[in-house]
């Protein structure tokens, strides 16, 4: 990877942030059922990948360095859209609920960038406070996102894992 191209963890995490947005925008407008079957199947796939890095790499180096509480909501918020990823995957335009499945989808999505984005007391600005090192964190997000990428593109986004609810039959 070029040094150009290499962004530091928020840099690298609100790209992903604006790249769902325009696909949810892309959605709202389109039309067919390939078109939007297609849409829905990338912003799955960009928001899996995004949440297992998020999940994996950057909140646990958060862990005990930004307020605890909305480090919680935000594991709490993955696991709602994890759940409406799962079901969006499974069904298809031809779902009565599917396009309102994406809505909310994209409402819960843009709830969970303002919490993270927030000046001042989002999470990304309470990392950046704590002094993580976000070129390394960095680095680390984009190897294992390009690794996800490949593998959820080859084998499908896999059955999500919830990191906050027990035993939900859902």
């Amino acid at each position: 990877m070029a040094d150009a191209e290499k962004l530091d963890a928020v840099a690298l995490l609100k790209k992903d942030h604006r790249t769902v947005e325009e696909l949810f925008e892309q959605f709202e407008k389109a039309s067919g059922d390939g078109r939007k079957r297609k849409l829905a199947e990338q912003i799955c796939l960009e928001l899996s990948v995004h949440a297992q890095i998020e999940e994996e790499i950057f909140y646990p180096a958060c862990q005990g360095k930004v307020e605890e509480d909305l480090l919680k909501e935000s594991y709490v918020e993955h696991d709602g859209a994890k759940v409406l990823i799962a079901e969006i995957m499974t069904g298809g335009p031809d779902d009565e609920y599917y396009d309102s499945k994406v809505k909310v989808l994209s409402e819960q999505i843009e709830h969970h960038v303002e919490e993270e984005e927030k000046r001042m007391e989002g999470l990304f600005s309470q990392a950046r406070k704590a002094g993580l090192d976000m070129d390394a964190l960095g680095e680390q997000l984009a190897a294992r996102k390009a690794e996800l990428t490949t593998q959820f593109e080859k084998n499908g986004i896999p059955k999500p894992t919830l990191t906050t609810m027990e035993a939900a039959s859902v």
